[in-house]
C-alpha cells in the first residue's frame, strides 16, 4: 500500500484518500456498489442489498399508515431505477429474492390491515381461494410474518393479483434490460 501511494502521490501528484482505499483480496472490496466475483463479473454488493432493504422496509412499514395502493406506487417509482443501476449483475436471482420478499411484505401489511381471521378468510375468498384453503390459512396463529407465507396466502395473493395492482416486478425488469443489450429503457 505504501509504495503504491508512493507512487501515485510523488511522479503522478495525485491524492490517495487513506480511509477508502486498501489492499485486499478482490472479493473483500466493493466499487461503486458492486463487487467483483473470483471469475471476474461483477455482483451487487452486500452493503447495497442492505441498504435497498432497509429503503423497501421504510417503504412497506405498517406504523406508515397508507394505502396499499400508495405504497406499490412508491415502490414502482424508486426500484426500477436501482435495478438499472445494477443491470451488470449476472445472476438474476438477486432480483428475485428482493422481489419475493417486497412480496412477502406486502402480504403481510395486507394481512395485518385485515386484523381478524373472519375478515381474511373472506378476503382470501374474494380472491378466488377455495373456502376450507383460505379458513385455514386465516386461522393459522403463528403471526403475520409467517401467516404471508401459508400457501392459501400466497394463492390469493399471487404473482398476478400483484401485477393487477401495479407492482412492477424487479426480475422482469432486469431480464428485459439483459435482452435488450443493456440499453436504455424507460
Amino acid at each position: 500500500m505504501r509504495s503504491v501511494t508512493r507512487f501515485l502521490e510523488q511522479p503522478l501528484t495525485l491524492k490517495v484518500n487513506e480511509k477508502e482505499s486498501a489492499v485486499a483480496c478482490v472479493e473483500e472490496r466493493s466499487f461503486l456498489g458492486y463487487r467483483l466475483r473470483e471469475d471476474g463479473t461483477l455482483a451487487v454488493a452486500s452493503h447495497s442489498l442492505e441498504r435497498v432493504k432497509m429503503k423497501i422496509r421504510q417503504m412497506t412499514r405498517r406504523t406508515r399508515w397508507v394505502s396499499l395502493v400508495r405504497v406499490i406506487r412508491d415502490l414502482t417509482e424508486n426500484f426500477p431505477g436501482w435495478v438499472t443501476y445494477f443491470q451488470y449483475e449476472k445472476s438474476v436471482s438477486v432480483f428475485r429474492s428482493q422481489d419475493q420478499w417486497i412480496r412477502r411484505r406486502l402480504r403481510c401489511d395486507v394481512l395485518k390491515q385485515k386484523k381478524r381471521p373472519y375478515t381474511v378468510a373472506r378476503f382470501l375468498q374474494s380472491l378466488g381461494v377455495p373456502g376450507q384453503r383460505a379458513w385455514s390459512g386465516a386461522y393459522q396463529c403463528r403471526g403475520w410474518w409467517r401467516a404471508s407465507q401459508h400457501p392459501a396466502v400466497k394463492e390469493g395473493m399471487d404473482l398476478g393479483w400483484f401485477k393487477d395492482q401495479g407492482l412492477c416486478s424487479l426480475t422482469e425488469r432486469f431480464e428485459l434490460l439483459q435482452s435488450t443489450g443493456n440499453r436504455r429503457i424507460r
